[in-house]
Order: C-alpha cells, then structure tokens, then sequence
C-alpha cells in the first residue's frame, strides 16, 4: 500500500537480466543517498513522495472541510462521513489489488506509472471541482478514484526496485522509499489541513494544490527508465475476486518465507494503524495537548520511522538481513509497554499548546517513545520488504506485492474493529497501547517460531554487533546467484556464524557432526541447513550422505561452505586442508571462493589454552574481527595445496 496513514533464494534472480544495475563494488562504497542523483532511483523516487503526499493533501483537506466548512451540506454527523472517507479509500486495495498486480507484471513499468501520474492529473481536477462546488459526493469520486490510482501504483512501487538496484543496494533503496513515505505522508497531511483552512477560499486552493503536485509527479516520471514487463504473455483476469483468491492461496504461498514475510508487513500495518488513528485521542484525552500538539507526535513518529528505515542499510552491511526484523519486533513491544508506564496516572485538565506540552518533563519521555516506536517499526518493514523483492520470482513479483497489498488492507480493516471493541471494553487508549504491544510480542514469537530463520539471522546479526566488530573486505566475490563452494579457515566455534552475518546470501555449511550437535548454536546450524558429515572410520554412511547432500544442494545453485582443516585450530596455525573440496567439484564442477577468518584466536569461543567456551573473555566486547575473500578458483585448479595457500596468504599475521 501507498501513501497511506497506515523458490529458494539463492536460485532467484534478483534482476532482469537488461535493468541497468550497479556494480557490487560500486555498491558497497557509497552512501544509498547516492541513489538519489542516479536515474535509475531518484526520479522513481521523487514520483512517488509526490503520490504519498498527494494523497494526504486530499484526505487531510477532505477531513477538515468536511468538518469545519461543510458540516450544514452533510445529512449525516461529520464524524461519520470522516470515518467513510478512511473506509472509501481503502475499499479499492480490497477490490483491484489482484488486478493492479497482474497488469504491473505484463507491462513495461515506467510507462505504466506515467499513465498512472495522468490519471492522478484528472482525479485531481475532480477534486477541485468538488472543493469549488462544496460538492461532497464529487469528493468522494475523487477519493475513491484516488484510491484506485494508489491500488495501480502500490505493485509497481515496490516491483521496480529489483530491476534498477543490485542485491546489496535493495535494503538501502527501501529505507528510503519507506523515510519518503513517511515524510511525505507527514507533509501531505500537515499541507492539506494548512491551505483548506485558509480564508477565504482554501477548499479551492486544497484543490489547486493537489493539481500542482500530481503534474509535479508526471513530469519527475519522464525521467524514470525504461524498465522491461516480467510476465509479458501474461493473460489477465480481470475478475478482482478469483485474481484475488488466486494470489492469496497461490502465487503468494508458493514461497513460505515470502508468505510469512507478508503476514509480518500487514501485522505491521494492523499494528501501525492503531497507533496512528488513536493519537488525535491520546494527545487530547491524555496529554492534554491541542492539535499542534498532536502535529508535533506525529512528526516524531513519523521521523523515528524515516530514521529507522535509514539505518537499516548501515545495520545490515548492505545486505537483505532478516536479522533486523526480531530487532524491530522487541522494540515495537518494548516501548509501547514504557509508554504506557509513562502515562500511567495522567489525564487532562484542560487543552494546552506546544509550549506547555514541552514544559512538562513526563512528555519528552513520551517523545522518546514515539521516535523509538517508529525507528523500530523501520528496523521491522523494511527487511521484510527488501525480502519479498529478493526472493519472489521476477515473473511474479507485482502480484505477490498486490497480494501483500490486499493483506495490509484486511488487517487495518481489522485493526480498526479490535480497536472499537477494545475501546467498548473498558481500556484506556494507553491501555489499548500496551494491549496492542503485548499482541505484538505473541505475534511475533509466533512467527518467529514458524520461520526459524529470523531468529537464526538474529543471532548472527547480534555476534557482530554485539561482541565483535566485524571487518569485511572482497566480499564482492561471492555471487549474487548460482552455485560455489566456499572454503575457509576453522578458528573458532561461531566461524559459520560469523560469515552467515557477513554473506549476502544464504550458505549451507559442511560440518563435523558432533559440532553440529553444539549446544544453543546448534539452533543456527539446524535452521540454516547444515550439513552433518563424519569421517569414513566413523561413520560411512553419513560421510556418504554428506556428498550427496553437498551435490544437490550445488544442483540447485546453492552456496555451500567447508572447513577444509577438518577440525578447529587448537594452536592458531592453519591444519593442512583434505581433499573433500577436490571430490566435491568433481562431482560438481563449480567455483571455489577462498574464505580467511582474522582474529578469532583466542576469543572465548576459540581453543587458545584449553577448551572452548570455557574461559572468560580475553578481548573487549566489540573486538575487531576480519573476513576477507579471494578471487574464486576454477574448479580443475582448487587444490587443497592452492586453497590453503591463498587463505594463508589472506589471513596474514593477523590470527
């Protein structure tokens, strides 16, 4: 959804094959503001803050028009036809979701969104009409075309991305769709109610102002390149109802981490809509502020949400990192509950502007809990969101995307509902708050425990930001699809931890199954698929077993990762590698990509002077560990002699 208040992957392409794409050394150096001065993002970009404010403008000037300057036109109370105006716009995600999605996949996108912007011109020009008239039924034309002008566009919006970002670029260019979002919505919603209150005639400068920004739009869409149809055989059904039947029970579950990922987003927008549709209520019932007041926390949630989906791209090392997502769920729970903590007791006396607002010290503790509530809500969407782009299947995407989009619908629907009834129940709005976060932390553990991934991305993401610092050079190296081996030194027992954090992509690791067996981090070893191997005299069967697996998980262009020592260094210095590389490419002739780990020696989880795990730690908390990559090896030429030599070369004197 848009502008609105509220496979396997390493097989995937991530691209179509003719978008322009940046190079991954290209990526990797630069700020994703960058972006933003590039054509492949930034006029994208700009077209769609234009939409999400346009939409706010409207809505806003729709609301406080209808509720200061035409309440006599009205055979109903104005608190009725503001909660029809919310209801009519949603009503099309609902109907042409699935449609949107089908046409968003057979067509060439950047004229897609150009007709889209058009169509946004002529809606607007209804909208004038309507402020010019005091026409309330032309208003509603124009918000429910408005409606569907933004159901048309939602595929699009988070499709196109893949074909113009690279793998490494996807997390930051989301963070900045979703900072614009939000700003966006933020200014739209500020701008409407501003112009239509003004006097005399700001219904019709509302009006004229939602024209000016969508021809602002249409003209920024010129810019956006071309950018080739996915699906373009595809033959539409325009029946909205088995479209959307179709895309909800098939297309969407044919992947269950893209589906769940779904299911985590709308949770987001069930969550999210609460928040904001009780604010007005909380700061007037509670705070005791006036509506600049309730401007100002809608500011800082909204900045907390720009500043979170920002740094996702610096937390997760410009990657894809699921990591982040139980990140953001903790805090979203954490600080809902301390804001309820720190309401408890207050009621207002009486409505109060800014000025009062910030003179009374239990306030800021409140700001500091909306700008942290949207900081973590970013740390949720945005990863989930740069998933469902990097690992649907191009050819489907859109639809997938209008799936989520029909889901985030439902679930406000249904937010807004438990919300009534919560209310009709007796809680407070701080109340509901806390109930709301509660929900929150069952529905996530939930999740969490149908996709042990994100936990196991959890973890990993916590080892290097927690008690190391991790250093990563010529990671580049990896590819962004298709089979490889890797091959690395064995220093210490979180080593497949420490590269699964750094890895752009899934990995299966080959390793001695009685550490597989390891305690807690047995977790990640299981949920990541490792693959248990013995040695012969031990265990035929399961060597044997090993190699197979090794072998299909190659055929189906997997990553998979061996310690070719064969056993954790118990003296710092590299074992001699074995052969089971030279038997792996073979069987099956694919790139070997040499790993060096630096400095784990002698790390709590390493065997420097006796057992692992078993001394306290000898290096601070955030000690500086490296991982670097070589240049791949031909499969003919990857000998344990030549392995071992250039990941010897790469670790260098830094153990």
């Amino acid at each position: 959804m848009r502008g609105t208040l509220m496979t396997q992957p390493s097989t995937l392409q991530t691209a179509v094959p003719d978008a322009p794409r940046a190079t991954p050394e290209r990526a990797g150096s630069r700020s994703q503001f960058a972006l933003l001065r590039e054509r492949r993002f930034g006029p994208f970009f700009w077209t769609q803050f234009a939409g999400a404010a346009n939409d706010n403008v409207f809505k806003n000037a729709f609301v406080v028009f209808v509720t200061f300057e035409a309440a006599s036109l009205l055979a109903v109370d104005a608190g009725t036809v503001v909660n029809l105006i919310g209801a009519v716009f949603i009503l099309p995600f609902l109907l042409f979701s699935a449609t949107a999605g089908q046409i968003a996949d057979k067509y060439e996108k950047s004229r897609l969104i150009r007709f889209v912007k058009l169509f946004e011109i002529a809606i607007m020009l209804v909208g004038l009409a309507g402020f010019a008239l005091s026409s309330v039924a032309l208003l509603f034309t124009a918000l429910a075309l408005l409606g569907v002008h933004s159901t048309l566009f939602g595929p699009v919006k988070y499709a196109i991305l893949p074909q113009h970002l690279s793998l490494e670029e996807l997390t930051g260019g989301n963070g900045l769709v979703e900072m614009g979002t939000f700003v966006a919505i933020l200014l739209g919603t500020i701008a409407g109610g501003v112009v239509v209150a003004m006097r005399p005639g700001g219904p019709v400068y509302a009006g004229v102002l939602g024209i000016a920004i969508a021809i602002a739009g249409w003209l920024v869409s010129r810019r956006i390149p071309h950018t080739p149809a996915v699906a373009p055989a595809l033959a539409i059904d325009w029946n909205p109802f088995t479209e959307t039947w179709r895309n909800l029970t098939g297309v969407a579950r044919e992947n269950i981490v893209v589906w769940r990922s779904m299911l985590g987003i709308s949770w987001f927008w069930f969550y999210g809509a609460i928040w904001l549709a009780q604010l007005p209520a909380f700061t007037q019932q509670v705070l005791g502020g006036d509506e600049h007041v309730f401007t100002v926390l809608l500011a800082t949630f909204s900045i907390g949400i720009g500043a979170g989906s920002l740094l996702c791209e610096r937390l997760s090392g410009r990657k894809v990192e699921i990591g982040l997502v139980p990140f953001g769920s903790i805090g979203l729970t954490l600080f809902a509950v301390d804001l309820w903590l720190a309401t408890r007791g207050m009621h207002a006396d009486a409505q109060h502007g800014i000025g009062v607002f910030l003179s009374r010290g239990g306030n800021w503790r409140v700001l500091v809990d909306l700008i942290l509530l949207g900081a973590f809500g970013g740390f949720y969407t945005v990863p989930l969101y740069a998933l469902i782009q990097a690992r649907s299947q191009p050819s489907h995407r859109s639809r997938i995307i209008a799936a989520n989009n029909i889901l985030n619908a439902l679930f406000i629907v249904a937010s807004a509902a438990i919300a009534i009834g919560l209310l009709r129940a007796g809680l407070s709005v701080p109340e509901l708050f806390l109930a709301i976060g509660l929900m929150n932390a069952v529905v996530a553990a939930y999740i969490y425990a149908l996709v042990p991934e994100f936990l196991m991305r959890f973890i990993c993401w916590l080892l290097i930001h927690t008690v190391y610092r991790l250093e990563k050079r010529g990671l580049e190296k990896i590819p962004e699809e298709g089979p490889a081996v890797l091959v690395c030194n064995h220093v210490s027992f979180v080593d497949p931890l420490v590269i699964l954090a750094a890895s752009p992509r899934p990995i299966r690791f080959v390793m001695d199954h009685r550490i597989f067996k390891t305690p807690v981090i047995s977790f990640v070893f299981r949920t990541g698929k490792a693959i248990p191997i013995a040695p012969a005299k031990e265990d035929e069967a399961l060597l044997e077993a090993a190699y197979d697996a090794v072998a299909q998980a190659l055929a189906q262009g997997e990553l998979v990762a061996i310690f070719p020592e064969g056993r954790i260094t118990d003296t710092g210095e590299l074992y001699p590698f074995r052969g089971g590389v030279q038997r792996i490419v073979e069987r099956t002739p694919v790139p070997v990509i040499p790993l060096a780990l630096k400095g784990l020696w002698g790390s709590f989880f390493s065997r420097r002077d006796g057992p692992a795990m078993t001394k306290p730690f000898r290096r601070g908390i955030l000690s500086r560990i490296g991982l670097e990559a070589g240049e791949p090896f031909a499969p003919q030429v990857a000998t344990p002699e030549a392995l071992q030599s250039e990941v010897l070369r790469m670790r260098g004197d830094w153990k």
